[in-house]
């Protein structure tokens, strides 16, 4: 799905960035991309399915990066996350230029959560447990949206 423009980058273009990976790869499939945590398990889907059809991670570097920042915005829009520009060292440390900081102050890697997926293709690096065992997850209040992103 292409590569990855190095100024998409940015903590502040993630969010159209992953509503422009939805809006580029449902246009052909039907899939539930709903920014929900059910759609987490169609994530861990398709990086198998990119694992089993022996895709090269430079060959699908551009839809790894999509899958992390729709990762990423599904813990904005679900658990209370925002996307946050990594400082120097948080960058070595995580290999990537942005991810999300919980409420709880906690900082989270998506898109290497993507990488770690497509790697090592055990579910036991599921993003649909990810979410569901993240620490530091916002509440919803009763009546505007499911408790714990549920």
């Amino acid at each position: 799905m292409g590569g990855v423009d190095e100024r998409v980058r940015s903590a502040g273009r993630m969010r159209a960035h992953a509503n422009a990976f939805v809006t580029r790869v449902t246009a052909r499939n039907r899939l539930p991309l709903d920014y929900s945590v059910a759609s987490l398990r169609v994530v861990d889907f398709l990086i198998d399915g990119l694992r089993k059809g022996g895709a090269q991670p430079e060959h699908v570097h551009g839809t790894l990066f999509g899958l992390g920042a729709y990762v990423g915005e599904v813990l904005v829009r679900r658990a209370g996350a925002v996307w946050v520009d990594f400082d120097a060292e948080q960058q070595a440390f995580f290999g990537q230029p942005v991810g999300v900081r919980m409420p709880d102050g906690r900082v989270w890697n998506p898109l290497g959560k993507i990488h770690n997926r497509f790697a090592s293709g055990v579910p036991e690096d599921s993003l649909h447990t990810f979410y569901l065992t993240l620490p530091g997850r916002a509440r919803r209040a009763a009546g505007v949206g499911a408790t714990w992103g549920l």
